[in-house]
């Protein structure tokens, strides 16, 4: 059995988009190791937050933390939206459907071009137009994406991700999941620098 790290966000979790370069060099550095994939976690669907000035102050301080620690941008735009529903479902079944039609590789691509949009131009990735004009930037198929995205079989395995990754003990916001050779498996949750992911893997290999 291959080892395998299966990286758990949601493309509308600050702290994933904080992971994202660690994610990425990961993948670099460590391909020749572990198989990796993609699990999306549903943070937020609707209703779950009233947008005004607490909601808004309290993600403001938040983003600005992980801009500190991290070094990633953030843009404030979001922040003089009127109305948001912060839902982060649509952005978990469009990685989701990036995945199933086009495979992981695109799927990681896509979800740190989803990312970016969000957090550093302050683009509205709970918008299905917004989502598929995306796409392009890694110049995938936009009709099959638009056909499959709003498939009964998309929304199944968005829920499929969710229920894996409570399974995995994943309920915390980037979790890494480690499995050995042997299928035995450690769960790190939470933010974790690089040099704290690879004293981990040194310390599990």
């Amino acid at each position: 059995m291959q080892k395998e790290i299966i990286f758990v966000v949601d493309p509308m979790c600050s702290w994933c988009w904080g992971f994202a370069p660690i994610m990425e060099q990961l993948r670099a550095t460590q391909s020749d190791r572990y198989d990796f994939s993609l699990v999306v976690g549903g943070l937020r669907t609707k209703g779950e937050m009233t947008w005004d000035v607490k909601s808004k102050n309290y993600l403001q301080g938040h983003w600005e933390q992980v801009a500190k620690r991290t070094g990633q941008s953030f843009s404030n735009s979001l922040f003089e939206k009127e109305d948001f529903e912060y839902d982060t479902y649509p952005a978990c079944k469009a990685v989701v459907t990036v995945r199933e039609l086009f495979g992981m590789q695109s799927a990681f691509g896509y979800l740190h071009t989803i990312q970016e949009a969000f957090y550093a131009r302050g683009e509205d990735i709970t918008d299905v137009d917004v989502l598929i004009h995306l796409l392009n930037v890694i110049e995938l198929d936009s009709t099959s994406f638009k056909t499959f995205f709003e498939s009964e079989r998309a929304e199944l395995l968005m829920q499929h991700d969710f229920a894996k990754a409570r399974s995995m003990g994943a309920n915390a916001f980037p979790s890494v999941v480690i499995i050995d050779e042997d299928g035995h498996m450690v769960c790190q949750k939470g933010y974790r620098s690089l040099l704290e992911m690879e004293k981990v893997l040194s310390f599990l290999s």
